[in-house]
């Protein structure tokens, strides 16, 4: 029977037994649609969806040293493994989703009713990615140090403050870019056989969730080790493997794949950053 055990002391890494047929059933079901994802990616050539993938790698991850932790509840280099890998995940989705949009204001001929130029929208936002994602990742490592917790902490919340602010500037692009679409239609987004609405619907949709599930982790971050969301388990289950799960499945069913377009430099940046290409 496992037990709940210190890390060093009395100082413990975990506020609870971590629920090993919770772990194993998240790791079972992102297992499940990573494997879609990947498929896709080869049979379409899409890589800008290559991050997305990595992004379900990661929460599979996540939910396997979640598992293993049931039974070590006093290793450090697992507690940082579940914690780092589920917190960086929605970053890799988050850049695929972005390079998305690009994809469809190309394939409408729409550039002209983006509110940033379209070679900028790109940049911006895979530069704030990048940020985003090592902010992120390097200050999970801190979080399981008695001493060192509360300033990881508050890094991590810095992140996740900024990854909001970057999805709320994202949506804001994307519903004026298809409000003036609509007043102003081109050419292209009556001809085009690219499913380029249902593809854009699905960019606010997982916009959405990732936005409300940093919502939660900011709140989670602002209570404090000690607080209700990092002391009841429930609660990342409910308010991120779900919602990241969901992400996962919009994503691969309304493929933005069928959605053609050239890779610009900037997104080619971030691919090569993310080794995705030589």
């Amino acid at each position: 029977m496992a037990v709940l055990e210190p890390y060093k002391g009395d100082y413990y890494l975990w506020k609870f037994l971590p629920s090993q047929p919770a772990s194993i059933i998240f790791t079972l079901l992102f297992l499940a649609i990573t494997f879609p994802h990947f498929w896709r990616i080869y049979q379409m050539r899409s890589w800008f969806c290559v991050s997305f993938a990595i992004g379900c790698l990661c929460e599979v991850i996540g939910y396997v040293a979640r598992a293993v932790a049931y039974n070590n509840t006093n290793n450090l280099s697992i507690y940082v493994i579940q914690s780092a890998f589920l917190v960086i995940a929605p970053a890799f989705f988050a850049a695929s989703i972005y390079m998305t949009l690009s994809r469809i204001i190309r394939c409408v001929k729409g550039e002209h009713l983006s509110i940033i130029r379209i070679n900028w929208l790109s940049k911006i936002f895979v530069v704030g990615d990048l940020l985003s994602l090592n902010v992120q990742s390097g200050a999970a490592g801190l979080t399981p140090h008695e001493n060192l917790a509360k300033i990881g902490e508050n890094i991590i919340l810095g992140g996740l403050v900024f990854q909001l602010a970057l999805l709320a500037l994202f949506f804001a692009i994307a519903v004026t870019f298809e409000v003036r679409l609509r007043k102003k239609p081109t050419r292209e987004s009556y001809i085009t056989d690219a499913p380029w609405k249902q593809t854009l619907y699905m960019t606010y949709t997982v916009s959405i969730l990732i936005f409300a599930r940093s919502v939660f982790r900011i709140v989670e971050y602002a209570q404090g080790i000690d607080g209700y969301s990092l002391t009841h388990e429930w609660t990342l289950y409910v308010f991120d493997g779900v919602p990241m799960l969901g992400v996962a499945v919009f994503f691969v069913i309304w493929y933005p794949g069928y959605i053609k377009s050239t890779v610009t430099n900037s997104e080619r940046i971030e691919l090569s950053n993310r080794g995705y290409l030589s």
